[in-house]
């Protein structure tokens, strides 16, 4: 039996891998999807998405990638949905083996997204979207003119603090050092920003509220003491984690774990590309991973047409 071989091989059924789908399938490319878990990646981890253009209404993650994957097969992409277990992408066809079988590309497109890091507290996972959130700039809103935490003292938790502090009575920065890892560009803005409370040398050790976060438990790492502190809402800012181990072998990596690929979504592989929060960027929201799947397409279907 003679093994099939598509045009375009994308891992990870989230923004990006689906809206990189959908191009190229609409260019007439044959486009294998491989995804472990659920349409919407990442994604599906939020309730309500109230940033994605040409939404009157929020809609929750799940929904929406469920719409990009329908979308995608409507004009012939085809979803498989098992783990990539190891990858071959230094030949001119590509082998993507999975826990069920393996599959055939001449092109592979990464979409394989980055996990929020968590505090790994108990109830983490059930108050997310309840309360506790891991993204200030898509999920703020929510908590207008209410008290809100960020946990994190670099760049990005600092950030959210300064933009959270624009709409909410008030933020408490909760750093477990004694100093902020952040640039000192922030310095001014935070001394600015009557609103912000900085609570050094502390960490969270428990989540309170029952069905949705009303608080938080906060313990000061020098002298042992806690707090309960009511809170509307928490956002938890200590970093991502890249998906790439599988790829850290055959394509360049950051020093963080992220592809290198620029705007053009070109790998250091030829005939590779990424797309979405797993490249390095500088923003990550879903309207950035749409647009890097579009890039994406486009540039296999170019890498394509240059092989004929």
């Amino acid at each position: 039996m003679t093994k099939e071989i598509f045009d375009v091989l994308v891992i990870g059924g989230g923004p990006a891998g689906y809206t990189a789908a959908l191009y190229a399938v609409r260019a007439g490319l044959s486009c294998l999807v491989l995804e472990r878990m659920a349409a919407g990646g990442q994604m599906c981890e939020t309730m309500h998405i109230d940033n994605y253009p040409g939404f009157t209404e929020t809609i929750d993650g799940f929904t929406l990638g469920t719409a990009m994957q329908q979308g995608a097969e409507r004009f012939g992409a085809k979803t498989v949905y098992d783990e990539v277990t190891a990858v071959k992408l230094d030949t001119p066809v590509k082998e993507i083996t999975t826990a069920g079988g393996g599959y055939f590309a001449h092109t592979v497109i990464v979409a394989t997204g980055a996990t929020h890091r968590h505090l790994g507290l108990a109830r983490e996972a059930e108050l997310a979207g309840r309360g506790v959130g891991y993204c200030a700039t898509c999920d703020g809103a929510f908590y207008r003119g209410k008290s809100v935490a960020v946990v994190g003292g670099g760049n990005s938790a600092v950030a959210d603090a300064l933009y959270l502090a624009g709409i909410c009575e008030k933020v408490t920065l909760i750093h477990r050092r004694d100093t902020l890892r952040a640039s000192r560009i922030h310095e001014a803005p935070l001394q600015n920003a009557k609103n912000i409370e900085i609570r050094y040398d502390s960490e969270v050790t428990a989540l309170l509220g029952d069905g949705h976060l009303t608080g938080v438990t906060v313990r000061n790492k020098k002298t042992g003491e806690t707090e309960d502190v009511a809170l509307d809402g928490l956002f938890i800012s200590i970093g991502r984690t890249p998906v790439t181990a599988l790829f850290q072998d055959c394509l360049t990596l950051d020093a963080s774990g992220y592809i290198v690929a620029g705007e053009d979504t070109v790998t250091s592989l030829s005939g590779i590309f990424a797309a979405g929060d797993v490249r390095t960027k500088p923003l990550r929201q879903i309207v950035t991973a749409t647009a890097d799947g579009a890039v994406a397409a486009e540039a296999a279907a170019a890498y394509l047409v240059g092989k004929q």
